[in-house]
Protein backbone atom coordinates (compact mmCIF):
# COMPACT_ATOMS: atom_id res chain seq x y z
CA UNK A 1 0.00 0.00 0.00
CA UNK A 2 1.38 3.50 -1.00
CA UNK A 3 0.00 6.12 0.93
CA UNK A 4 1.55 10.09 -0.51
CA UNK A 5 1.51 12.98 2.19
CA UNK A 6 1.07 16.30 0.95
CA UNK A 7 -0.48 18.93 3.92
CA UNK A 8 0.20 22.49 3.72
CA UNK A 9 1.40 23.93 7.27
CA UNK A 10 -0.84 24.55 9.98
CA UNK A 11 -0.10 28.70 9.93
CA UNK A 12 1.60 30.00 13.37
CA UNK A 13 1.40 26.40 14.42
CA UNK A 14 3.55 23.63 12.60
CA UNK A 15 5.06 23.56 8.98
CA UNK A 16 4.22 21.68 6.24
CA UNK A 17 7.55 18.59 7.17
CA UNK A 18 6.57 18.70 10.69
CA UNK A 19 2.77 17.74 9.91
CA UNK A 20 3.89 14.89 7.56
CA UNK A 21 6.21 13.34 10.04
CA UNK A 22 3.35 13.48 12.46
CA UNK A 23 1.09 11.68 10.13
CA UNK A 24 3.62 9.22 8.64
CA UNK A 25 4.24 8.30 12.71
CA UNK A 26 -0.34 7.60 12.78
CA UNK A 27 0.41 5.77 9.56
CA UNK A 28 3.20 3.57 10.46
CA UNK A 29 1.36 2.92 13.98
CA UNK A 30 -1.32 0.74 12.66
CA UNK A 31 0.05 0.28 9.19
CA UNK A 32 3.53 -0.46 9.24
CA UNK A 33 4.17 -2.31 6.06
CA UNK A 34 3.24 0.62 4.35
CA UNK A 35 5.27 2.72 1.35
CA UNK A 36 4.96 6.24 3.08
CA UNK A 37 5.80 9.37 0.79
CA UNK A 38 6.18 12.81 2.34
CA UNK A 39 5.99 15.85 0.30
CA UNK A 40 6.34 19.37 1.91
CA UNK A 41 3.43 21.47 0.08
CA UNK A 42 2.58 25.15 0.22
CA UNK A 43 0.10 27.05 -2.50
CA UNK A 44 2.67 30.03 -2.95
CA UNK A 45 2.07 32.17 0.28
CA UNK A 46 3.46 31.63 3.70
CA UNK A 47 5.02 28.63 4.06
CA UNK A 48 6.24 28.10 0.32
CA UNK A 49 9.85 29.12 0.98
CA UNK A 50 10.06 26.18 3.72
CA UNK A 51 7.97 23.50 2.15
CA UNK A 52 9.89 23.89 -1.28
CA UNK A 53 13.50 23.99 1.01
CA UNK A 54 12.52 21.03 2.72
CA UNK A 55 11.27 19.37 -0.51
CA UNK A 56 14.55 19.53 -1.80
CA UNK A 57 17.14 19.80 0.90
CA UNK A 58 18.12 23.22 -0.36
CA UNK A 59 18.85 25.99 2.30
CA UNK A 60 17.35 29.26 3.83
CA UNK A 61 19.63 32.13 3.01
CA UNK A 62 19.35 35.53 5.56
CA UNK A 63 20.42 38.52 4.54
CA UNK A 64 20.10 42.19 5.36
CA UNK A 65 17.60 43.84 3.49
CA UNK A 66 15.26 47.16 3.31
CA UNK A 67 11.78 46.76 4.81
CA UNK A 68 8.72 48.83 3.44
CA UNK A 69 9.72 51.42 4.64
CA UNK A 70 13.31 51.27 4.01
CA UNK A 71 14.19 51.15 7.43
CA UNK A 72 17.15 47.79 8.24
CA UNK A 73 16.24 44.19 9.02
CA UNK A 74 17.03 40.94 8.13
CA UNK A 75 15.23 38.55 5.89
CA UNK A 76 15.36 35.34 4.32
CA UNK A 77 14.74 33.12 1.15
CA UNK A 78 14.59 29.78 0.24
CA UNK A 79 17.60 27.87 -2.36
CA UNK A 80 16.40 24.46 -3.60
CA UNK A 81 19.29 21.50 -2.89
CA UNK A 82 20.89 21.77 -6.70
CA UNK A 83 21.40 25.99 -5.97
CA UNK A 84 19.57 26.58 -9.24
CA UNK A 85 16.36 28.17 -8.03
CA UNK A 86 15.50 30.73 -5.86
CA UNK A 87 12.08 30.56 -3.60
CA UNK A 88 11.15 34.42 -2.73
CA UNK A 89 7.86 35.24 -0.49
CA UNK A 90 7.81 39.18 -1.14
CA UNK A 91 6.12 39.36 2.69
CA UNK A 92 9.39 38.57 4.23
CA UNK A 93 11.18 41.75 3.01
CA UNK A 94 7.60 43.65 1.86
CA UNK A 95 5.19 42.11 4.24
CA UNK A 96 2.26 44.14 6.08
CA UNK A 97 3.52 42.54 9.58
CA UNK A 98 7.02 44.14 8.85
CA UNK A 99 5.69 47.94 9.57
CA UNK A 100 3.00 49.51 12.26
CA UNK A 101 -0.27 49.59 9.88
CA UNK A 102 -0.27 53.75 9.91
CA UNK A 103 -3.01 55.89 7.39
CA UNK A 104 -0.52 56.90 5.15
CA UNK A 105 2.25 54.43 4.72
CA UNK A 106 1.01 52.79 1.81
CA UNK A 107 2.14 55.84 0.00
CA UNK A 108 5.64 55.24 0.29
CA UNK A 109 5.92 51.74 1.22
CA UNK A 110 8.75 49.96 -1.21
CA UNK A 111 9.08 46.45 -2.59
CA UNK A 112 13.21 47.12 -2.55
CA UNK A 113 13.91 44.85 -0.12
CA UNK A 114 12.56 42.14 -2.31
CA UNK A 115 14.68 43.27 -5.27
CA UNK A 116 17.74 42.92 -2.51
CA UNK A 117 17.17 39.52 -1.90
CA UNK A 118 16.41 38.46 -5.67
CA UNK A 119 20.05 40.24 -6.70
CA UNK A 120 21.92 38.36 -3.77
CA UNK A 121 20.16 35.14 -5.03
CA UNK A 122 21.27 35.61 -8.98
CA UNK A 123 25.31 36.62 -7.12
CA UNK A 124 24.87 32.65 -5.59
CA UNK A 125 23.88 31.46 -9.06
CA UNK A 126 20.31 31.16 -9.31
CA UNK A 127 18.68 31.69 -12.64
CA UNK A 128 14.87 30.54 -11.88
CA UNK A 129 12.67 32.28 -9.30
CA UNK A 130 9.39 31.20 -7.85
CA UNK A 131 7.89 34.38 -5.98
CA UNK A 132 5.09 34.26 -3.85
CA UNK A 133 3.34 37.79 -3.94
CA UNK A 134 0.58 37.71 -1.13
CA UNK A 135 0.42 39.96 2.19
CA UNK A 136 2.68 42.93 0.96
CA UNK A 137 2.32 45.70 2.55
CA UNK A 138 3.05 47.78 -1.09
CA UNK A 139 1.27 49.18 -3.92
CA UNK A 140 4.47 50.17 -5.88
CA UNK A 141 4.08 47.71 -8.72
CA UNK A 142 7.33 46.39 -8.17
CA UNK A 143 9.51 49.74 -8.85
CA UNK A 144 11.06 49.76 -5.58
CA UNK A 145 12.04 45.65 -6.78
CA UNK A 146 13.43 46.81 -9.94
CA UNK A 147 15.16 49.85 -8.49
CA UNK A 148 17.04 47.56 -6.15
CA UNK A 149 18.33 45.89 -9.39
CA UNK A 150 19.42 48.75 -11.39
CA UNK A 151 16.85 50.59 -13.12
CA UNK A 152 16.22 54.30 -13.08
CA UNK A 153 12.48 55.41 -12.70
CA UNK A 154 12.77 59.13 -13.57
CA UNK A 155 10.45 62.29 -14.10
CA UNK A 156 10.55 64.61 -16.60
CA UNK A 157 13.67 66.49 -15.40
CA UNK A 158 15.30 63.09 -15.73
CA UNK A 159 15.64 63.03 -11.40
CA UNK A 160 15.00 60.07 -9.71
CA UNK A 161 11.63 59.58 -8.38
CA UNK A 162 11.32 58.48 -4.41
CA UNK A 163 10.50 55.44 -4.13
CA UNK A 164 6.96 54.30 -3.10
CA UNK A 165 3.45 54.43 -4.60
CA UNK A 166 3.15 58.24 -4.62
CA UNK A 167 5.02 58.50 -6.74
CA UNK A 168 4.22 56.23 -9.65
CA UNK A 169 2.44 59.26 -11.74
CA UNK A 170 6.14 61.12 -11.70
CA UNK A 171 7.66 58.89 -13.45
CA UNK A 172 8.22 59.60 -17.41
CA UNK A 173 10.95 57.73 -18.39
CA UNK A 174 12.27 53.97 -17.38
CA UNK A 175 15.86 53.40 -17.82
CA UNK A 176 17.20 49.79 -17.86
CA UNK A 177 20.87 50.86 -18.92
CA UNK A 178 22.63 49.86 -15.08
CA UNK A 179 20.27 47.05 -14.16
CA UNK A 180 21.91 43.38 -13.84
CA UNK A 181 22.74 42.24 -17.22
CA UNK A 182 21.86 38.78 -15.22
CA UNK A 183 18.46 39.28 -15.28
CA UNK A 184 18.31 38.45 -19.13
CA UNK A 185 19.24 35.35 -18.36
CA UNK A 186 16.96 34.25 -15.24
CA UNK A 187 13.05 33.19 -15.14
CA UNK A 188 10.48 34.27 -13.07
CA UNK A 189 7.32 32.41 -12.00
CA UNK A 190 4.61 34.71 -10.18
CA UNK A 191 2.89 32.57 -7.28
CA UNK A 192 -0.64 33.94 -6.86
CA UNK A 193 -4.32 33.02 -6.93
CA UNK A 194 -5.20 36.60 -6.71
CA UNK A 195 -6.90 37.39 -10.51
CA UNK A 196 -7.65 40.79 -10.20
CA UNK A 197 -6.11 43.88 -12.88
CA UNK A 198 -3.24 46.00 -12.54
CA UNK A 199 -5.36 49.04 -12.03
CA UNK A 200 -9.31 49.77 -11.90
CA UNK A 201 -12.27 49.29 -9.76
CA UNK A 202 -11.30 45.78 -9.23
CA UNK A 203 -7.19 46.20 -9.41
CA UNK A 204 -4.53 46.62 -6.73
CA UNK A 205 -5.43 49.76 -5.20
CA UNK A 206 -8.85 49.56 -5.01
CA UNK A 207 -9.58 46.06 -3.56
CA UNK A 208 -5.84 45.53 -1.48
CA UNK A 209 -5.44 49.11 -0.45
CA UNK A 210 -7.45 50.04 2.18
CA UNK A 211 -6.33 46.99 3.86
CA UNK A 212 -2.96 48.20 4.01
CA UNK A 213 -4.06 51.53 5.12
CA UNK A 214 -4.99 53.79 2.31
CA UNK A 215 -7.77 56.36 2.59
CA UNK A 216 -10.51 56.87 -0.12
CA UNK A 217 -8.18 59.58 -1.41
CA UNK A 218 -5.05 57.95 -1.56
CA UNK A 219 -6.76 55.24 -3.21
CA UNK A 220 -7.86 57.17 -6.02
CA UNK A 221 -4.00 58.77 -6.24
CA UNK A 222 -2.31 55.11 -6.33
CA UNK A 223 -4.88 54.04 -9.16
CA UNK A 224 -3.98 56.83 -11.02
CA UNK A 225 -0.52 56.19 -10.70
CA UNK A 226 -1.03 52.67 -11.86
CA UNK A 227 -2.84 53.17 -14.74
CA UNK A 228 -0.12 56.00 -15.61
CA UNK A 229 2.47 53.50 -15.07
CA UNK A 230 0.65 50.79 -17.20
CA UNK A 231 0.39 53.19 -20.15
CA UNK A 232 4.17 53.95 -20.35
CA UNK A 233 5.19 50.22 -19.80
CA UNK A 234 2.83 49.71 -22.85
CA UNK A 235 4.70 52.81 -24.89
CA UNK A 236 7.95 51.81 -23.72
CA UNK A 237 7.39 47.56 -24.32
CA UNK A 238 4.29 46.86 -26.12
CA UNK A 239 3.53 44.86 -23.50
CA UNK A 240 -0.20 45.85 -21.74
CA UNK A 241 -0.54 44.86 -18.26
CA UNK A 242 -3.81 46.66 -17.43
CA UNK A 243 -5.93 43.93 -17.24
CA UNK A 244 -4.06 40.69 -16.86
CA UNK A 245 -5.22 38.49 -14.43
CA UNK A 246 -3.17 38.67 -11.44
CA UNK A 247 -1.27 41.84 -12.09
CA UNK A 248 -3.14 43.37 -9.55
CA UNK A 249 -1.13 41.13 -7.08
CA UNK A 250 1.18 42.22 -4.39
CA UNK A 251 0.02 46.09 -5.12
CA UNK A 252 0.69 45.76 -8.54
CA UNK A 253 3.42 43.41 -8.29
CA UNK A 254 2.40 40.72 -10.77
CA UNK A 255 2.39 43.19 -13.20
CA UNK A 256 5.40 44.58 -12.69
CA UNK A 257 7.39 41.29 -12.95
CA UNK A 258 5.74 41.01 -16.23
CA UNK A 259 6.59 44.18 -18.01
CA UNK A 260 10.22 44.54 -16.03
CA UNK A 261 11.15 40.69 -15.94
CA UNK A 262 9.21 38.89 -18.51
CA UNK A 263 7.75 36.78 -15.52
CA UNK A 264 4.39 34.05 -15.83
CA UNK A 265 1.45 34.47 -13.42
CA UNK A 266 0.62 31.11 -12.29
CA UNK A 267 -2.05 29.42 -9.50
CA UNK A 268 0.82 28.77 -6.79
CA UNK A 269 -0.51 25.05 -6.16
CA UNK A 270 -0.32 24.45 -9.77
CA UNK A 271 3.46 25.84 -10.19
CA UNK A 272 4.50 23.89 -6.88
CA UNK A 273 3.51 20.52 -8.14
CA UNK A 274 5.02 21.27 -11.52
CA UNK A 275 7.64 21.83 -9.89
CA UNK A 276 7.72 18.91 -7.45
CA UNK A 277 6.59 16.97 -10.70
CA UNK A 278 4.04 15.60 -7.83
CA UNK A 279 2.09 13.80 -10.55
CA UNK A 280 4.72 11.13 -11.19
CA UNK A 281 4.88 11.12 -7.48
CA UNK A 282 1.62 10.11 -6.74
CA UNK A 283 2.15 7.63 -9.35
CA UNK A 284 0.74 3.93 -8.04
CA UNK A 285 -0.38 6.06 -4.84
CA UNK A 286 -3.31 3.95 -3.23
CA UNK A 287 -4.28 7.08 -0.58
CA UNK A 288 -3.32 10.45 -0.23
CA UNK A 289 -3.55 12.47 2.86
CA UNK A 290 -3.95 16.20 2.69
CA UNK A 291 -4.97 19.39 4.51
CA UNK A 292 -4.73 22.44 6.05
CA UNK A 293 -5.14 24.78 9.16
CA UNK A 294 -8.53 25.59 8.59
CA UNK A 295 -10.78 24.19 5.28
CA UNK A 296 -13.84 26.46 4.00
CA UNK A 297 -14.41 27.96 0.52
CA UNK A 298 -11.74 29.81 0.54
CA UNK A 299 -10.07 26.37 0.09
CA UNK A 300 -11.60 25.97 -3.05
CA UNK A 301 -9.65 28.65 -4.56
CA UNK A 302 -6.02 27.50 -5.05
CA UNK A 303 -5.17 26.36 -2.23
CA UNK A 304 -3.42 22.81 -1.42
CA UNK A 305 -6.42 20.77 -0.71
CA UNK A 306 -8.27 21.10 -3.45
CA UNK A 307 -5.20 21.27 -5.83
CA UNK A 308 -4.08 18.07 -4.49
CA UNK A 309 -7.87 16.52 -5.23
CA UNK A 310 -7.88 17.72 -8.64
CA UNK A 311 -3.91 16.21 -9.42
CA UNK A 312 -5.62 12.02 -7.76
CA UNK A 313 -9.06 12.68 -9.84
CA UNK A 314 -7.40 11.71 -12.95
CA UNK A 315 -5.74 8.46 -11.09
CA UNK A 316 -8.89 7.70 -9.04
CA UNK A 317 -6.83 8.05 -6.29
CA UNK A 318 -9.08 8.81 -3.15
CA UNK A 319 -8.12 11.81 -1.00
CA UNK A 320 -8.62 12.51 3.08
CA UNK A 321 -8.23 15.89 4.40
CA UNK A 322 -6.89 16.69 8.12
CA UNK A 323 -7.57 20.02 9.59
CA UNK A 324 -7.71 22.17 11.97
CA UNK A 325 -11.12 23.74 11.95
CA UNK A 326 -13.46 22.99 9.33
CA UNK A 327 -16.81 25.01 8.26
CA UNK A 328 -19.26 22.70 7.87
CA UNK A 329 -21.67 24.36 5.92
CA UNK A 330 -18.67 23.84 2.90
CA UNK A 331 -18.31 19.86 3.37
CA UNK A 332 -20.58 19.61 0.41
CA UNK A 333 -18.90 22.17 -1.68
CA UNK A 334 -15.14 20.12 -1.05
CA UNK A 335 -16.30 16.38 -1.76
CA UNK A 336 -18.18 17.85 -4.78
CA UNK A 337 -13.94 19.12 -5.19
CA UNK A 338 -12.86 15.81 -4.84
CA UNK A 339 -11.95 15.42 -1.42
CA UNK A 340 -13.64 11.85 -0.08
CA UNK A 341 -13.66 13.05 3.59
CA UNK A 342 -12.52 15.37 6.15
CA UNK A 343 -11.13 14.96 9.71
CA UNK A 344 -11.00 17.51 12.10
CA UNK A 345 -8.33 17.00 14.08
CA UNK A 346 -9.27 18.01 18.05
CA UNK A 347 -11.27 15.83 20.28
CA UNK A 348 -12.67 17.81 22.12
CA UNK A 349 -13.42 22.17 22.21
CA UNK A 350 -10.22 23.69 23.47
CA UNK A 351 -8.99 27.66 23.02
CA UNK A 352 -7.41 28.41 20.01
CA UNK A 353 -4.60 29.30 21.78
CA UNK A 354 -4.31 25.26 22.79
CA UNK A 355 -5.40 24.41 19.54
CA UNK A 356 -1.80 26.34 18.25
CA UNK A 357 0.46 24.58 20.56
CA UNK A 358 2.24 22.41 18.16
CA UNK A 359 3.56 19.35 20.71
CA UNK A 360 -0.79 19.18 20.99
CA UNK A 361 -1.33 20.14 17.39
CA UNK A 362 1.32 16.99 16.46
CA UNK A 363 -0.30 14.40 19.13
CA UNK A 364 -4.12 15.07 17.26
CA UNK A 365 -2.59 15.09 13.91
CA UNK A 366 -0.74 11.51 14.73
CA UNK A 367 -4.16 10.10 16.71
CA UNK A 368 -6.57 11.25 14.22
CA UNK A 369 -4.38 9.57 11.06
CA UNK A 370 -4.10 6.25 13.02
CA UNK A 371 -8.17 6.35 13.51
CA UNK A 372 -8.34 6.90 9.67
CA UNK A 373 -5.92 3.72 9.55
CA UNK A 374 -7.55 2.05 11.66
CA UNK A 375 -11.09 2.34 9.98
CA UNK A 376 -9.47 1.68 6.71
CA UNK A 377 -8.53 -1.66 8.33
CA UNK A 378 -11.56 -2.22 9.54
CA UNK A 379 -13.64 -1.27 6.54
CA UNK A 380 -11.12 -3.92 4.63
CA UNK A 381 -10.13 -1.18 2.04
CA UNK A 382 -8.75 -2.99 -1.05
CA UNK A 383 -5.59 -1.35 -0.75
CA UNK A 384 -5.00 -2.27 2.94
CA UNK A 385 -3.50 -5.21 2.75
CA UNK A 386 -1.37 -4.75 -0.63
Amino acid sequence: MKIVIAVDSFKGCLSSSSIAKAVEEGIFNTLPECEVIKVPIADGGEGTVEALVDATQGKKITLPVHNPLMQPIHAGYGMTGDGRTAIIEMSAASGLNLIPLKPGNIMNTTTYGTGEMIADAIKRGCRNFIIGVGGSATNDAGTGMMQALGVRFTDDTGKEVEKGGKSLSAIRHIDTQNQLPELQDCTFHIATDVTNPFYGPQGAAYIFGPQKGGDEEQIKILDRGMKHLAGLIFETTGKDISYLPGSGAGGGMGGGCVAFLQATISSGIELIMDYLRFDELIQGADLLITGEGRMDRQTLFGKVPVGIARAAASRHIPVIAITGQVDTTADKALREAGLSAIFPIHPAPISLEKAMQPDYAYRNIRRTVEQICYMLHLCHYPFVNK
